[in-house]
């Protein structure tokens, strides 16, 4: 999956990001929420920046992941504008200035976008292998009602694959959007 979306050429990442980008506004969680997170794209990832004017315009809160300090294995969220300057990680991503005092927790954020390397229609997701995302957001795991934030992938189309193998700390997904279509999952309300 990782090859063939870097196999992709700018135009068809191009033409993907704004499909996806009009596939999103159009969704109630997205047009409800008030702080989004969402992610720079690396690897081939689709690229959900398009969203960052349309959202700004109109009062929504961004923030940006940042891997925490101290080898936590977890993900902070910062909020950022457009134009607030970014710095590589270690893994050569951009993200916010680490500033603890800064740091939004999770449960604050109304919905976070995340990338993923593959998805099955159970919302299970395959990520890039470092478990970021699940260990950040493993207590929603076992939540049944109230779960802030809404968790929505946000792939190619292709990326979706029969069946994941599920693993007891995997965190699932409330839906997957690609360019081409809304994935909702059975458990959790439309999005």
């Amino acid at each position: 999956m990782r090859t063939a979306r870097r196999a992709l050429t700018p135009h068809q990442q191009r033409q993907a990001a704004e499909a996806l980008v009009k596939r999103l506004l159009r969704l109630p969680a997205v047009r409800r929420a008030r702080r989004v997170a969402l992610y720079l794209p690396n690897d081939g990832e689709i690229d959900p920046t398009g969203l960052i004017a349309p959202l700004h315009a109109r009062g929504t809160r961004l923030a940006l992941p940042l891997l925490a300090p101290l080898g936590q294995g977890r993900l902070w969220f910062l909020p950022w504008q457009p134009g607030e300057p970014l710095s590589a990680n270690r893994f050569g991503i951009p993200e916010p200035a680490c500033s603890r005092r800064r740091r939004l927790p999770d449960w604050h954020l109304d919905l976070v976008l995340l990338p993923l390397v593959a998805f099955d229609a159970n919302g299970n997701r395959l990520g890039m292998g470092g478990g970021f995302y699940d260990r950040t957001f493993a207590r929603l795991a076992s939540r049944r009602h109230w779960r802030r934030p809404r968790l929505i992938g946000i792939a190619h189309h292709f990326q979706q694959t029969d069946a994941l193998p599920q693993q007891p700390w995997d965190v699932p997904l409330d839906a997957v959007v690609t360019d081409r279509a809304l994935h909702p999952i059975s458990r959790s309300p439309h999005p």
